[in-house]
């Protein structure tokens, strides 16, 4: 049974709230980039580049994008192949500018890995910072999140569940004891 963490106003907060930070952080919106890992990461990046263009009106109109890692994970003859998604850089690229990756869920840190693979194959950004909707806990690489809207520790045999929206009709983050064959999130 799905137990309810974040609803939709939840879920509406922590974004403003990141959204700040990331301005205060980069001091503006000048040279900064977001891209979102799909699937629900290119959703929230959106998000967030709708609410800096509400809070800094100047800000460049195409902040946010997409880097698809399919094809960059070390685990891809372990878990459920996902058909991968085009990479959407805004324009201008990174090189030079602040790229802010955006993902729902940070858990093993797996697919930030991949993702600065996947950035390395596309340009020269001055900085990579990193924010996820939940971070949940359980590295096993020496990767943490710059800005977080919800730490949420759990078991191993745990799966978080984002749904946002654009995909799934309702915002919300719930977290249920995971099946027995894996596949934690």
């Amino acid at each position: 049974m799905a137990r309810a963490v974040l609803n939709q106003a939840d879920i509406q907060r922590a974004l403003t709230r990141i959204s700040h930070e990331i301005l205060e952080s980069n001091r503006g919106s000048d040279d900064l980039v977001l891209l979102g890992i799909p699937t629900r990461g290119v959703i929230l990046a959106r998000r967030i580049a709708e609410t800096i263009a509400r809070i800094e009106p100047d800000a460049p109109a195409a902040l946010a994008g997409a880097l698809d890692v399919t094809m960059y994970r070390d685990d891809l003859a372990h878990t459920r192949m996902r058909t991968p998604s085009p990479t959407e850089l805004p324009a201008g690229g990174i090189d030079g500018k602040t790229v802010v990756l955006v993902d729902d869920v940070l858990y093993s840190g797996r697919t930030i890995r991949a993702a600065f693979d996947a950035l390395a194959d596309l340009g020269r950004a001055r900085a990579v910072r990193l924010a996820v909707l939940v971070d949940r806990g359980h590295r096993e690489f020496p990767i943490r999140a710059d800005f977080v809207g919800k730490n949420l520790p759990s078991s191993t045999r745990e799966r978080i569940n984002v749904r946002l929206e654009e995909i799934d009709d309702d915002d919300a983050v719930s977290i249920e004891d995971a099946p027995s064959e894996g596949g934690a999130r």
